[in-house]
């Protein structure tokens, strides 16, 4: 095989380049921690208390279990009173302590499991993310071959790099920082960069970047950025920024959550107050406030939201779509603008054969054309060769045996088949003849790469290949359209070609192709400056820090990079193009249900409250009628885990 090839990379220098992942694990979290042993201790309890076992054997257990869960959300809620400021999390835990008071021992239990397991998530959630961003720095190599004045070469930390250093990069390695190419020729699979789909030729001149993944030639690098500024790590620093910065969302009801709070309390202390200043008697007066306590508490109105929107990620989730939290599914619902990416979310991210054109004098036609190309192509690793022999296996083309292979970095190959000579290449590296540039330039205008196939140095055929659209993206496209009222927009890195192609395939007038990802994020801000709130779609690294800087980020989960699976804030796991309109509807019905549940929940309030004031409210019934609100809202709620609401949802069920 001939090529740039120096010498091969050492195994041990190899296994420097990338450093171990590192993944923070669950238990790890204090937060999860205690939410686990709350709710292990509420499991054991439960059938305790359900059966009639005496208090002595359930009690001190529920005891546990309110200290375990509630002590981190009371101790948050006394920080903040502390600084005069009133949560829910204290609110919920006094309710729950409130609760028990009154013997309802189990609904507070219940209150704090729930409230425990809430924080643990979010916990995970956060460090997941971290996880990620320091995951993303370990796409740069930790060491570099460094090229001495003196012609020789050390192993070198890749921090340790400056600008105007030059350093050797060998086939097979990633490349250790930022510059350009002094000498040398080989082709970059840059796709965690730009999310172009197939390598790109790089030779003396080109710009590489740190972390890109080298192909068969070496390469002579000169530094041109320090590593600490390379496009790598500004990425890292895009997300980061991105995720520290984006306007904090809360669900509906803790908008309110302040005002809510302390009316409750000042209330309930005037009710406990006020009558003894008069002279009440004191039992009956500590029993109405507790009673108003119950009775106005949140807790109805913390169910009425969550059921929803829980019950439309259950469902989401069963059909391929997982969402990150409530909060996350109360946001879908409220774009009204989309970008999306190109390669590997509106495309498979895979390349293939879409054109086999034998030229005129050739002899061939198009299955042998393709086979011969094929049997060439067989022993190359190179995506384009990998496209070529998908597409003659799938039509059953027999591969005859190639002899006298070799490839050159950035042109091709050739071999020995059937005692002739063909080569499989680049157009303009293989041959000069004019004849071919019309069929070469008809592919290419297409947004095609056109692959050249040679007989005894004579031009024989042209292949055309692209990475194939989905089979839902136009159908997918025009539904998003029509949630949102505005025509999606195509933020890709490839080339603006085979963009506006792509675009025209799917109903796209608003292209931005050759984007690298702060030129994704640029286009984000200027969407998002305009009042819109914006559904970025993505799959790549090089997505991150757009899916981090949107108001809501999808990633598509098969081939989506850790990075963009972590950052975005839901996935599509299947790579069902038609789940991301269906989601977005789903989320729409959940936020009407929340509205409804709400009333719901504000009327049962409001009568038990005023029926406390100016009556006397048994405690029983006081009880009653808020666990029956709690009943009803939450079977409203759960409307939302029937199949038929997500077939509903689905663009081609849709009303």
């Amino acid at each position: 095989m001939s090529s740039t090839l120096t010498r091969p990379a050492e195994a041990g220098a190899a296994r420097d380049t990338v450093a171990p992942r590192r993944r923070t694990r669950i238990f790890a979290l204090p937060e999860a921690r205690w939410a686990a042993a709350a709710l292990v201790l509420f499991l054991v309890a439960l059938p305790l208390h359900l059966t009639g076992a005496p208090a002595w054997a359930w009690g001190p257990v529920f005891a546990a279990v309110y200290v375990t869960g509630g002590w981190e959300p009371g101790w948050a809620g006394l920080r903040a009173l502390w600084d005069r400021t009133l949560d829910v999390d204290l609110l919920m835990v006094v309710a729950a302590l409130g609760a028990a008071a009154i013997g309802q021992v189990l609904d507070g239990a219940l209150l704090i499991v729930i409230f425990a397991t809430s924080g643990a998530l979010e916990a995970i959630a956060t460090a997941r993310t971290a996880d990620s961003v320091r995951g993303l720095l370990d796409l740069a190599p930790a060491t570099a071959t460094l090229l001495t004045d003196a012609g020789g070469e050390s192993r070198v930390p890749t921090a340790r790099l400056r600008v105007g250093d030059t350093i050797l990069v060998r086939p097979g390695e990633r490349i250790g920082a930022d510059g350009r190419v002094l000498d040398g020729a080989s082709e970059v699979d840059q796709a965690t960069i730009t999310g172009e789909p197939l390598p790109v030729v790089k030779e003396a001149g080109a710009e590489v970047f740190a972390g890109t993944l080298n192909g068969t030639g070496a390469l002579r690098v000169k530094v041109e950025r320090d590593p600490s500024d390379s496009v790598i790590a500004r990425i890292v620093a895009m997300v980061e920024e991105a995720s520290e910065t984006k306007a904090p969302t809360q669900l509906f009801i803790e908008k309110v959550e302040q005002r809510y709070s302390l009316g409750m309390v000042a209330a309930t202390v005037a009710l406990f107050v006020l009558p003894l200043l008069f002279g009440a008697d004191l039992r009956t007066t500590l029993l109405r406030a507790m009673t108003f306590m119950i009775v106005a508490s949140p807790c109805a109105v913390v169910l009425a939201t969550m059921p929803p929107l829980l019950s439309a990620i259950a469902n989401a989730g069963r059909h391929g779509v997982l969402v990150k939290s409530a909060v996350v599914m109360e946001r879908l619902g409220q774009v009204d603008a989309v970008a999306l990416d190109k390669t590997g979310t509106l495309t498979e991210g895979t390349p293939r054969v879409t054109d086999v054109r034998p030229l005129p004098g050739s002899g061939l036609d198009e299955r042998e054309l393709l086979r011969l190309a094929a049997a060439a192509e067989h022993p190359s690793e190179h995506p384009l060769a990998r496209a070529i022999v998908d597409s003659a296996r799938v039509r059953g083309l027999d591969l005859p045996p190639a002899g006298d292979f070799a490839s050159t970095p950035g042109a091709g190959v050739s071999a020995r088949v059937e005692g002739r000579t063909v080569a499989v290449g680049s157009p303009a590296r293989l041959l000069a003849d004019r004849t071919v540039h019309p069929a070469v330039a008809g592919l290419e205008q297409e947004g095609r790469t056109a692959v050249l196939v040679t007989l005894d140095g004579t031009p024989a055929g042209v292949l055309g290949i692209a990475d194939r659209l989905r089979e839902e993206g136009a159908a997918t496209v025009a539904a998003l359209a029509g949630l949102t009222g505005t025509g999606a927009v195509l933020v890709t890195g490839d080339n603006p070609r085979a963009a506006a192609r792509l675009a025209a395939e799917v109903g796209i007038t608003d292209v931005r192709a050759g984007l690298l990802p702060q030129d994704k994020v640029a286009v984000v801000q200027e969407m998002e400056r305009s009042g819109r709130k914006v559904l970025v779609v993505g799959d790549g690294v090089n997505d991150a820090p757009a899916l981090a800087a949107a108001h809501t980020g999808i990633a598509m989960g098969r081939a989506g990079s850790d990075l963009a699976l972590e950052t975005a804030d839901a996935v599509v796991v299947r790579d069902e193009l038609a789940a991301i309109p269906a989601v977005v509807r789903l989320s729409r019905r959940a936020r009407r249900l929340v509205v409804q549940n709400l009333c719901v929940a504000a009327l049962f309030i409001t009568a038990l409250v005023l029926w406390d004031l100016v009556g006397t409210l048994p405690l029983p019934l006081g009880v009653a009628g808020h666990e029956g609100s709690t009943v009803v809202v939450g079977l409203n709620g759960l409307r939302l885990l029937a199949d038929g609401a997500w077939q509903r949802s689905r663009p081609d069920r849709a009303r």
